[in-house]
């Protein structure tokens, strides 16, 4: 674990605290995922299976493989983002950038900045000093990484399915920290 704490409205969650708020971590995504974004998620979402995918992220969480951002406004989860490390022995200087979420009804206020932010302060903590992350190739998010450092890799072509079921590219970014 890290005795790193982010600023408000920014919060590093334990296991147990992600545990007890599933049903607005579930809320999070599923609404993103019905907004169109390409998460990992395919149309139709229910709250449920959103809830299992936080409740599938525990674990790692417990074992401090992985950890949980959120930020809050008026009390309630609006979004979200996990530092997954990498536990190879030679990437024991990196982590993967996952699941930067921000509900629908919550955007445009700085969150994903502030998100982002939080998780570079995390990733020093730890010792990470490489980031990288994907997102769909088009998407508002890919003109917010270079706002925050990341620096273009490239695009894969066809890389996932969207929430509509065609096939998105991907592009890529890293950041050094």
């Amino acid at each position: 674990m890290t005795s790193f704490v982010p600023n408000e409205p920014v919060v590093l969650l334990t296991a147990s605290e992600a545990r007890s708020e599933l049903p607005d971590l579930g809320a999070v995504l599923h609404a993103c995922v019905a907004d169109g974004a390409g998460v990992g998620f395919v149309l139709p979402l229910s709250q449920e299976a959103a809830e299992a995918f936080w409740a599938s992220r525990l674990a790692g969480i417990e074992s401090g493989e992985r950890f949980l951002l959120v930020a809050r406004l008026e009390g309630r989860i609006v979004g979200t983002v996990m530092l997954e490390l990498a536990g190879q022995d030679n990437g024991r200087h990196r982590a993967e950038v996952a699941k930067l979420l921000v509900h629908p009804g919550a955007r445009r206020k700085g969150l994903a900045k502030q998100l982002l932010t939080a998780l570079d302060g995390l990733a020093i903590s730890l010792d990470r000093t490489l980031l990288v992350l994907d997102t769909v190739t088009g998407d508002v998010a890919e003109g917010l990484y270079p706002k925050c450092g990341y620096t273009c890799v490239g695009t894969i072509p066809a890389y996932a399915s969207s929430p509509h079921g065609d096939l998105d590219a991907t592009t890529v970014f890293y950041k050094q920290l």
